[in-house]
C-alpha cells in the first residue's frame, strides 16, 4: 500500500532543510488516498544533551542517514499517530537503541497488518497520559500532549529551545508547496486535491479548516480535545511544523488559535 502514497524516488524528491540550527525538516511528496496530494514531513530535533529524536520518521534514505549522523546519536523514534508510522520499522533497525513512541492502538496496529515488530518503550493512553513520561533529558526540552480526543490519536510535541510545535494531522497548512517542490509539478492540481486543499489552509479566515476540524477529526471526544488544544495553546511556540503542508515560520500561535478558535471557546461560532 505505502508504493501508492509515498515516492519510489525519495532521495531525488526530498527537501531536507534546516528550520533552525536544532531543527531540520524532511519534506517529502505523500498523496492520501492515493489520490490527494497533501505532503509528507519528518522532523528530526536535536536536543540540548546532544542526541536526536525524529517525529514521523520519513524514508530513510542516505542522505538522510548523513543528515542524522551530522547531529548526532538518535535516541527517539516517534510515530505522531495511528497514521504516521510506515517508515518505524525502517528507522529502528538502523537505530536500534533509539527508544519508540507511539500512542495507544499503535503496536496493535502494526501487528494487524503485519509490519516489523518494534519495542515501544513508551505508549501513550488516555487514562495514564497526565503521569506519562519519556526520559528526564528528553522532558527537560520538551512539552508534549497525547491529544487522545483527535480521531487519529494524535502526539503533539513543543520543543521548547527553539519555540517549535511539532504535529502530525491535528492541524494541516495546505497546499504542500515545499514537500512537491522537487517533484516538477504544482502542489495544487487535480480535483481532489484542490478541495482538500481549500479547506485545510490556515490563511485568512480559516473557517475551512474550523469546520473539518469541529465535525470530523475532533468529534469523537470533544470535551477531551477541547482540554488537550487548551493545554496546547498554554505552551510559548512561534513556529509549526506540521506533517502536511508548509512550516509556519512566524505568527504560529496567532494561527494556531485562529484555526482552533471554536475549541478554545468552547463553542462553535453561530455566524458560521
Amino acid at each position: 500500500m505505502s508504493s501508492k502514497l509515498v515516492p519510489s524516488n525519495p532521495s531525488e524528491v526530498m527537501v531536507i532543510r534546516k528550520v533552525t540550527e536544532n531543527i531540520t525538516t524532511l519534506s517529502v511528496p505523500f498523496w492520501r488516498f492515493s489520490r490527494i496530494k497533501v505532503g509528507g514531513r519528518g522532523t528530526l530535533v536535536r536536543l540540548s544533551n546532544g542526541t536526536v529524536a525524529v517525529f514521523s520518521p520519513v524514508a530513510l534514505t542516505p542522505e538522510v542517514q548523513e543528515t542524522v549522523a551530522s547531529m548526532g546519536e538518535l535516541k527517539y523514534i516517534a510515530a505522531l499517530d495511528l497514521e504516521h508510522h510506515i517508515f518505524v520499522g525502517a528507522w529502528h533497525a538502523q537505530y536500534p537503541n533509539a527508544k519508540v513512541i507511539g500512542p495507544e492502538g499503535l503496536p496493535e496496529k502494526r501487528t494487524k497488518q503485519k509490519n516489523e515488530d518494534v519495542p515501544f518503550a513508551t505508549v501513550f493512553n488516555a487514562k495514564d497520559k497526565a503521569t506519562t513520561s519519556i526520559d528526564a533529558d528528553f522532558d527537560a526540552d520538551f512539552d508534549y500532549e497525547y491529544v487522545d480526543g483527535h480521531a487519529s490519536k494524535e502526539l503533539v510535541f513543543h520543543y521548547k529551545p527553539d519555540g517549535a510545535l511539532i504535529e502530525a494531522d491535528l492541524m494541516f497548512n495546505l497546499p504542500a508547496t515545499e514537500q512537491f517542490s522537487k517533484t516538477g509539478e504544482s502542489a495544487n492540481t487535480g480535483f481532489l486535491t484542490k478541495l482538500f486543499c481549500s479547506i485545510n489552509r490556515t490563511d485568512g479566515a480559516a473557517l475551512g479548516q474550523q469546520r473539518f476540524i469541529w465535525y470530523l477529526t475532533g468529534s469523537a471526544n470533544r470535551p477531551s480535545f477541547q482540554e488537550s488544544i487548551r493545554r496546547i495553546n498554554g505552551w510559548n511556540f512561534d513556529k509549526i511544523i506540521p506533517c502536511h503542508g508548509d512550516v509556519i515560520e512566524t505568527d504560529a500561535k496567532g494561527i494556531f488559535e485562529k484555526v482552533f478558535k471554536w475549541h478554545l471557546e468552547g463553542k462553535k461560532a453561530k455566524t458560521t
